[in-house]
């Protein structure tokens, strides 16, 4: 099984995850120059090679309008709905010790530095975006409808986190440096690289988030910083305590949360390539996130069954909402006939999905069953290695599946190959699989 392992020993930032995805790239110079015509206004980014700790990497520089990452005396903004610029008047001292001279808490994912001093003054009262133009603007990007949902996804993961720590809806959240154009850049470069990349199975290692403390305009805040720390709720993280500062930042707290299906050590694998995506500043460990590709012989992963009772609706509507589950990502679902109270038949539903999509399975089951109550189970499955290949019949190509690992390889064709012969031809199943024997 093609697998992606991410090694996030010094946390995580968007334009890190972006940078060791991209030296996993075939092409990397044409995927940049492709990033670059994609439609985001004023940005360009280039790769720059860094030295961490005698290690090699990829630095990931972006620019709007000219300066990096918002270094620039007139920052500029983009009004996503309305597709014209205003100059929103931006004084940035990136001093590094985190004095955040703004009314909203903040986290720059692109330095990755840990101690940023931001002062900002703010002096146009539509300084900041909202998760409806930043939407309207990905929605908009010369990108792949899978790209384009994946972005959107993580914006709204971030939403929510900001929305939960300052106490207003989602919708009302205005983005402050997670919404510009460089963070939109980031997070649509590394879903872009995923998209292309096509890992089968994505694994995180354990998230380091830094510690100590950061100064903001709220007081001291304790790190992780509060968005993060909701964004990583369910995911296992740890500080080691050798670097004093925030390592881990919303973005790439997102990204990780909304990619990785498991946080674990890395898994028995033959690795194809390494990529290094460095951060900007120079720390005692090498400051970077290590990305590993290739096979795994089969995954061992943490999934969750959800189950529930039914009993008062017909065949058709729980197969409905059976379908909806396997859409929104649900690895198996499937009914066992019971007996309840008062000799009542009804049937169990079964719904296993991996813990990180726990989340948005539950409310699904909810809306289109009847239950009231749905009971959690945490188990680990191991998965055979598959892969996909095509044989050539007397009536058109066949999908062969193979799966192989524990010293096991089993093969069988595709049902619904054989199922279109079958019918096309006035045959049974049967007959079909004899023909592929021979």
């Amino acid at each position: 099984m093609k697998t992606l392992y991410l090694e996030c020993n010094m946390g995580a930032a968007g334009d890190m995850l972006m940078a060791a995805l991209l030296e996993l790239h075939d092409n990397p110079s044409h995927f940049l120059s492709r990033l670059n015509s994609i439609g985001i206004p004023g940005v360009m980014i280039s790769v720059v090679p860094s030295v961490k700790c005698g290690i090699t990497g990829t630095h990931i520089k972006v620019e709007v309008n000219g300066h990096e990452e918002g270094f620039g005396p007139d920052y500029q903004h983009v009004n996503f709905e309305q597709q014209h610029w205003y100059v929103h008047e931006h004084s940035r001292d990136h001093e590094h010790d985190h004095d955040h001279s703004h009314d909203h808490e903040h986290s720059r994912d692109h330095d990755h530095d840990h101690s940023h001093d931001h002062k900002h003054n703010h002096n146009h009262s539509n300084s900041h975006n909202s998760l409806h133009e930043i939407g309207h603007l990905i929605e908009h990007l010369n990108i792949s409808a899978a790209a384009k949902k994946n972005a959107i996804e993580v914006y709204k993961q971030i939403a929510e986190a900001e929305s939960h720590v300052h106490g207003v809806p989602a919708e009302q959240i205005h983005f402050h440096e997670v919404g510009e154009l460089d963070a939109i850049a980031d997070i649509v470069g590394v879903c872009m690289l995923i998209d292309e990349l096509a890992p089968e199975h994505i694994i995180a290692s354990p998230v380091n988030v830094g510690s100590g403390h950061v100064r903001c305009a709220h007081g001291i805040l304790p790190v992780p910083a509060p968005a993060t720390a909701y964004i990583l709720q369910g995911t296992p993280v740890y500080s080691d305590n050798i670097v004093s500062g925030e390592l881990c930042t919303p973005t790439g707290a997102a990204l990780l949360k909304h990619f990785a299906k498991d946080f674990s050590k890395m898994p028995l694998m033959t690795v194809d390539k390494i990529g290094y995506g460095m951060g900007r500043k120079d720390f005692e460990k090498a400051n970077c996130v290590r990305a590993f590709i290739g096979e795994a012989d089969a995954v061992n992963e943490e999934i969750t069954e959800l189950v529930c009772n039914l009993d008062d609706m017909t065949p058709e509507t729980v197969a409905f909402a059976a379908q909806l589950l396997f859409d929104e990502g649900a690895l198996d679902v499937y009914t066992t006939p019971i007996v309840m109270k008062k000799g009542r038949v009804g049937l169990s539903l079964t719904c296993m999905c991996r813990t990180n999509d726990k989340d948005k399975i539950l409310p699904l089951i909810f809306k289109h069953t009847a239950t009231l109550g749905i009971r959690e189970y945490s188990s680990r499955r191991y998965v055979l290695q598959r892969e996909l290949t095509e044989t050539e019949t007397v009536y058109g190509k066949v999908r062969i599946k193979t799966s192989q690992g524990f010293g096991v390889t089993k093969s069988k064709p595709e049902y619904e190959d054989i199922a279109k012969i079958a019918r096309e031809q006035g045959m049974s199943t049967s007959e079909v699989l004899k023909l592929l024997d021979h």
